[in-house]
């Protein structure tokens, strides 16, 4: 069984930099990748980025250069999104991601809000 569990959320003014983090908890073998998905009200759940167990990453198009993916260099249960110049549209609930051989895994999710 694995769980996820976010935090790191809240309120940010534009422009502001905001580092969410990830715990997966659970048996890590067969663990592939890690990653971050994210809905915003009356939109559908998007995946904004992910990074394998060979360190390899891939963003969505709307977040490259703003949005960094990483993995804990000594825990690799740990990953960590990491958001400059935040915009209005990036608010939205931001789920932690787990893909493995035991299957697809979301965290409950924390909000991240962005004022302008």
């Amino acid at each position: 069984q694995v769980q996820l569990v976010e935090s790191g959320g809240g309120l940010v003014q534009a422009g502001g930099s905001l580092t969410l983090s990830c715990a997966l908890s659970g048996n890590i073998f067969g663990l592939n990748a890690m990653g971050w998905y994210r809905q915003a009200p009356g939109k559908q759940r998007e995946l904004v980025a992910i990074i394998n167990n060979s360190g390899r990453t891939n963003y969505a198009e709307s977040v490259k250069g703003r949005f960094t993916i990483s993995r804990d260099s000594t825990n690799a249960k740990i990953t960590d999104l990491h958001i400059d110049s935040l915009k209005p549209e990036d608010t939205a609930v931001y789920y932690c991601y787990a893909r493995g051989t035991w299957g697809d895994y979301w965290g409950q999710g924390t909000q991240v809000s962005v004022s302008s």
